[in-house]
Order: structure tokens, then sequence, then C-alpha cells
């Protein structure tokens, strides 16, 4: 196994609980064991939200190059919001 380093933690009351209603329930050997399974969960969601907030980045950098070059269109809410509500009922209905 990889170094380990003791930490110590503090945790609210209700966590403490559901991390030892899992290692008492045998879903984990230790708490240990729920805490580095719950980082690694956290890991991998950080990762993807990062992958999403440079995406996001990227798409308002080429809308602000677009807008820059003159690439432009009126802006029409109320067709911004029929395309809105026909894209989610098309959604509720696929589903």
């Amino acid at each position: 196994m990889a170094d380990i380093e003791r930490l110590t933690i503090t945790l609210p009351t209700d966590m403490a609980a559901t991390i030892k209603d899992a290692v008492e329930g045998g879903d984990y050997a230790s708490a240990s064991e729920v805490v580095r399974a719950a980082l690694r969960d956290w890991k991998l969601k950080r990762a993807l939200q990062l992958q999403e907030l440079e995406a996001l980045k990227a798409d308002i950098d080429k809308g602000l190059a677009d807008v820059a070059a003159g690439r432009v269109k009126k802006f029409d809410a109320a067709k911004i919001i029929a395309r809105g509500r026909k894209l989610l009922a098309d959604r509720s209905t696929s589903t």
C-alpha cells in the first residue's frame, strides 16, 4: 500500500454516525475505509466539475470572440424561452 499518513478529523455528530453505521453494517471494514471511499468519489466529482468549468470558459471565450468579430444576432428572449420550453417538453416525453 502507498505511504500512509494519520490524520485526526472533526465531524458533526450526524456525519460521524453515518460513518459508524456504515462500518457496523458491514459495508466497510473501518472508518478510514469509509473516508477513503468518500474522498475517491469527491476527487472524481471534482475532476468532472473542473472539466465542465473549462468547457464553459471555452464557450464564453468563443462567444466573446464572436461578439468582437461582429458575429452576433438580435436577442429575442421570447424565442429563447419558447425553445427552452420545447427542449424540456421533448426531454420529458422521451424518458
